[in-house]
Formats: C-alpha cells, structure tokens, sequence
C-alpha cells in the first residue's frame, strides 16, 4: 500500500534519537496536532465551496449529509434517490437541496462539481463510470464493488480521469488520530509485528424493515450473497484496510469461515464470520465479526515484540514487554488501566499533563469521526485540484502527460485514500468474503493487486 507521501515513515534508529520532534512532543506532552490559528497578516483566503450530490440516501447516506453539514466548503445542492420515502427523509438534512430520483439528471447539472456514492455496492460501478466521464470529482463507499472486474473497472476509469478527483470510502486514512498512530506504528516502538486481532461485534438483524416484498429485496441488499460482500466486506474492509497500511504490506494469503448462528430467516449471508489474513514475514491479522453479541463492539490490538497497541473508539494504548527498552517519553505520558494491565495513551491531546490538571479532562474536545475528515478532505482537495488543472492549462496549455505529473507531485493533497488504495482494499474484501464463503484458504496471487 502507498500512502502517498502524505504521512512520515520514521525509523526506529530515529525514534530511539528524537529525531522525530513532532512525534515525541505529541507523545510526551499530548500536544494538538492541528494548525494554529493564523493571525492577520497570513489569514486564510476565504473558503471556496464546493456543489456536490449526494447519491444514495438510506442510512448512511443520511450519516454523509449529517457529517456534510459541519463541513465549510460542502454546499449540497442536490440529493439522489429512487425511493421518494428516503428522498423525504434527506431533504429535511439538506432543506436547500434538489430531490432527484434519477442520477442522471443530477450528472446532467454543470453546477455540480462533485458527487457522493453512497448507494449499494453493487451499484457504484454504473453510476462511478457515469460521473467520471461527465466531469464530476468523485468520492465512493467501500468496497467498490462485488466483482474484480467492477473494481477493476472503476479504479481505471478513475486512473483515466486524471483530472479529477476519485476517493475511495477508506475514511481511516484521512483521520489525523490515525496517522499520529501510523507514526508510532512505523517507528519501530513496539518492536517487531507479530500478529493483529481486529474485531466487529453488534448484536442486530442488519434487516432493514420494508413496506412490501418488492422493498425489502431492494432494501435488505446486505443479506444476498450476490449483491453483499458479507460482514468482513461490508463492514470489516476499513479495519482489514488499517491492518496492511499499518504492516506497510499486502496479505499473501486469506482463510475464512462463517455461519448462520443465530439469526435463521432464511438469509444465507453469514451473521458470524473469521478471516485470518497472512502478511510478508509471517504477521498476520485475525478479523472477527458477529450480528449475534455486541460485547467489545469494535476492537482491533496489534501484538509487536516489545509492545502492543489498543485501539478502541478513536483511541489507542500502548501496553509494553517488560523487557523493552525504556523510550523517554512513556515516563510522562497518561496511563489508563485495563484489568492487570496498564496502558499508555496513545491519543492525541491525552497525557499526564491532562490528569494532572493542566487540562480539565471533562472539557477535552471529542474527537470528530473519521468520516468527517474524509469528506472534509475529498473537497478541499476538490477545490485544490480544480484550481491547479486551471492553472496549469492557463499557462502550459493542455499537456496530458505533463498536467498528469503535475497533480501528482506539484500539490499538496491532503491525506486520503486515491483509487489503487480503494481497489486492492475492495480485492482483499473479495477474496476474504470468498474464502469464508467456501471455508478455504486463498492464496493472493500478486496480479489481483495490480491494474495493468
């Protein structure tokens, strides 16, 4: 996996030195990793915003456009779908905004610079395919699709559109929580990576109640296996995802299984699953999943030789070997308790400083969701890219190869997950939702990785 450039790939040599400042201040002192307030003289330009649609409004859907709402540069001038009572429901989110049935009509207005995809994965390809060639910046759910084939698709579409935006729904890679962790993930801080456990427990049906048959074959997408990638697909796929940007490698190979436990209605998609993912130099990930029991909700810990690390909603700790080094800064830092074990915090804004009074724990500011600063980045980055194709044509004139280059490496993007990132996540949920599905292990054949 490539991260773009967007985040600092420390060493261990480095680490144990100080050479990274910023880590250990932020380790250490539980500084705010944000910008400061600018003062008069370097105040940002107004901020530019953006038209965008938003395509597919059931429940998450619902979620974008809250999200959507806090952010500056979001004006939703439309919302998409083809069931009017979802439609109903959106337009009380985005009162200003158009009701569309067809997204067609939706591509169809200038106006509109960008579009969310957040309809049923078997559905992105048409409408991802759709929106590219008729200009739009392009930001779509995870996975990308059911099939290789549609993935591979829409991630060459993507590639092709070189002038637009395309950003998969992987929303860890945007969250600054996370790549503050990737840091000390990437240092060498917790010794060498021997396994992970990534887990998803949330005792429900994942049944959405219809008016009539018609509807609820439509709505209820999730429970058939030609249209659902199951719970490690569907749902697993952003902590699998975490997993290899983490291990800073590809799995090589999957095993799976899963069953009907609890909840027999006649569904065939398993409402249990594991997948056991196996990485280059023998880590591996186990990822476990369950509609039936909601204990521990979502938890992933990652084993290293000399630490692990915790993380759990939004937050994470380090529990050390007491044969490990002695760092520094883990002296001064906040320490919470879990059982016979003694965690240090890992998250942002989170010290000693914080317990002892320098900071009123009670006021500290709850972290924003990962969504948020995905979306808040797919349109700066939107605005971004705009800005620089017009640039770039006003002076050099339409040079694809040299404009490509360009967007590449002349800007700076915020951090976010581009469209190889969004494809080899969406063959890992394939193949993992595969593997489980005929109870076997499969080997990743490196080609299924690659686009050409």
């Amino acid at each position: 996996m490539n991260d773009n450039g967007n985040h600092t790939a420390l060493n261990r040599r480095d680490f144990l030195r100080g050479g990274s400042l910023a880590t250990l201040a932020a380790l250490a002192g539980g500084i705010r990793l944000r910008a400061q307030p600018a003062d008069a003289e370097t105040a940002p330009p107004p901020v530019q915003k953006v038209k965008v649609a938003v395509i597919g409004l059931g429940t998450w859907g619902r979620e974008l456009l809250d999200q959507l709402a806090r952010i500056p540069q979001a004006d939703v001038a439309a919302v998409c779908d083809h069931y009017p009572a979802f439609l109903k429901r959106a337009g009380a989110k985005a009162p200003h905004a158009k009701r569309v049935e067809d997204y067609k009509a939706v591509l169809a207005e200038d106006e509109i610079k960008a579009v969310i995809v957040a309809t049923p994965t078997h559905l992105h390809k048409e409408i991802v395919l759709a929106a590219l060639a008729a200009g739009k910046h392009v930001y779509c759910e995870s996975p990308l699709a059911v099939t290789l084939e549609d993935a591979k698709a829409i991630a060459l579409a993507a590639k092709k559109h070189g002038r637009q935006v395309f950003q998969p729904g992987l929303q860890l890679r945007s969250d600054p929580q996370e790549a503050f962790l990737l840091q000390f993930v990437r240092s060498g801080a917790a010794g060498k990576w021997a396994s992970g456990r990534s887990q998803w427990n949330k005792k429900t049906s994942w049944r959405i109640s219809a008016p009539n048959p018609e509807r609820e074959k439509v709505m209820n997408w999730r429970l058939d296996p030609a249209t659902s990638l199951g719970l490690v697909g569907e749902v697993g796929l952003h902590q699998i995802d975490r997993a290899s940007w983490y291990f800073n490698g590809l799995p090589e190979a999957v095993s799976g299984r899963g069953a009907v436990t609890f909840w027999k209605d006649g569904r065939t998609v398993a409402d249990s699953v594991q997948a056991v993912f196996e990485y280059p130099g023998g880590a591996h990930l186990s990822f476990e999943s369950t509609l039936v029991n909601s204990f521990e909700s979502e938890t992933d810990i990652y084993y290293g030789s000399d630490a692990a690390v915790m993380i759990r909603e939004g937050a994470a700790w380090m529990f050390k070997e007491a044969d490990a080094p002695l760092l520094g800064w883990e002296v001064y830092a906040r320490k919470d308790t879990f059982h016979k074990e003694t965690g240090i915090s890992l998250k942002m804004d989170a010290s000693k400083l914080t317990s002892q009074g320098d900071q009123d724990t009670d006021t500290v500011e709850a972290p924003d969701p990962p969504i948020f600063f995905a979306l808040q980045n797919f349109l700066r980055n939107t605005v971004e890219v705009t800005q620089a194709v017009e640039d770039f044509v006003s002076i050099y004139g339409d040079d694809e190869e040299a404009l490509a280059e360009h967007l590449t490496k002349g800007i700076n993007k915020l951090p976010a997950a581009d469209y190889l990132d969004g494809y080899r996540a969406t063959v890992l949920a394939i193949k993992a939702n595969e593997a489980i599905v005929k109870g076997e292990r499969i080997v990743m054949r490196p080609e299924w990785y690659e686009l050409a």
